[in-house]
């Protein structure tokens, strides 16, 4: 693993510095980082020509070569805190994985966001070069990887859990969640007759017959709105569920997509590429506020003002996905969410939080939003996102009244 950084003394023909770099810039691939021998290469003249001042010119002048987008920077302090402030992390390794257990620890907190996916690939290429004792387990009582995979948080897995997860969504679909409209359409077992049709029928013999034509009203998909929150609270969890918003697009071709932070931005044209990390990264770079600020109240107003009437007509249902935590809160929350609540069929609010089970609604801004919703859902892991699937489409899908939470 990495040692310690090497003192600027220390002649360049060491190799050191750049052993340790080109072992960090591996791990930050397997973690999901784009980086390429290029990269590698730049990092290293860019340490020399910047020299060893401290630690910190160090992680910043990393950071600018690695670092390629806003979505990248967590992955990125979380890898170089481990790689390059702890030791003895092989030692460690192998005491885990020593047939002698060790007694048991106090459960230990959650681990931050993306320190699982970080640690997963800094242990990966190590652990493969050690020897693996051959134990034989009874998995007659224990729980398939798919089953832990679906209550598992997104902010815990690792990156192979993470594309896993994302081919688990791609198969969800939606079904009987057409609605009814007023356009008639041909049905040979229509309750209606279609007069026009059937005079042309009978032209064909010359008026001797009459053969009746029937209509049934027209069916079509609802359209679906997502408005999703992009702060640094709710990242990880927005970059998994614009995965599944864009499985939605290739299913249903109505789905519009808007991303706010500080700002609102229509992110639904570069969502209808058919590759999903080509679409995600279009939607990145098109966003300036990515793991920002938030402002609930402002982007709503802004959504309300300029694209509700564009995109909220024929019964359209709107997916709010934030945690509702807005530092100016206020009437104006209120107003803007009466207002939303009445131009669409149904709101879902999407709140991560939810996933502790002692959550309670006490803030200013979740206080605020919960009145004028119709459903209130936890949106943290795969069973999450396949109860709302089930919602969506009419099947209920688990509690979600936002009265409750009121009471409470």
């Amino acid at each position: 693993m990495a040692d310690d950084l090497a003192p600027a003394s220390e002649p360049k023909g060491s190799g050191r510095l750049a052993q340790n770099i080109l072992y960090f810039a591996r791990a930050l691939r397997a973690a999901g980082l784009p980086v390429g021998p290029g990269s590698l290469i730049d990092a290293v003249r860019a340490v020399e020509a910047a020299g060893l001042g401290d630690r910190a010119d160090f992680r910043a002048t990393l950071r600018a070569v690695f670092v390629k987008k806003h979505e990248q920077t967590l992955i990125f302090e979380q890898a170089f805190d481990i790689f390059w402030r702890r030791r003895g992390l092989i030692d460690k390794l192998i005491a885990l994985m020593s047939p002698i257990a060790e007694p048991p620890t106090p459960e230990k907190a959650r681990a931050p966001a993306g320190a699982t996916r970080v640690a997963d690939a800094m242990f990966k290429r190590e652990a493969d070069k050690l020897e693996r004792p051959q134990i034989e387990l009874d998995y007659r009582l224990t729980m398939s990887t798919d089953e832990v995979l679906q209550r598992k948080d997104f902010a815990q897995m690792t990156a192979d859990e993470i594309a896993r997860a994302r081919l688990l969504i791609e198969r969800m679909e939606l079904d009987h969640d057409d609605l009814r409209t007023r356009r008639m359409v041909a049905d040979p077992r229509g309750a209606r007759i279609d007069p026009r049709r059937s005079f042309r029928r009978s032209l064909r013999a010359g008026g001797a017959s009459i053969e009746l034509a029937r209509r049934s009203p027209a069916t079509r998909k609802p359209p679906i709105v997502a408005i999703c929150d992009i702060s640094g609270s709710m990242s990880d969890y927005t970059r998994v569920f614009l995965h599944f918003l864009h499985a939605l697009a290739e299913q249903r071709g109505r789905v519009h997509v808007f991303l706010f932070g500080t700002r609102l931005s229509n992110v639904t044209r570069a969502l209808r590429h058919k590759d999903p990390d080509e679409a995600l990264a279009l939607c990145t770079s098109t966003v300036e506020d990515w793991s920002g600020g938030t402002r609930i109240a402002v982007s709503l107003h802004n959504f309300n003002r300029l694209w509700s009437r564009r995109v909220l007509g024929q019964g359209a249902s709107v997916l709010l996905f934030t945690d509702g935590l807005e530092r100016e809160g206020g009437a104006d929350l209120a107003r803007e969410m009466e207002r939303l609540h009445k131009s669409c069929r149904r709101l879902i609010w999407l709140n991560p939080l939810l996933r502790y089970d002692r959550f309670e609604a006490k803030a200013q801004g979740i206080r605020a939003m919960l009145p004028h919703v119709d459903e209130f859902r936890p949106i943290h892991n795969l069973a999450s996102i396949k109860d709302l699937v089930q919602a969506l489409s009419g099947h209920g899908g688990g509690t979600s009244d936002p009265r409750a939470w009121l009471r409470g």
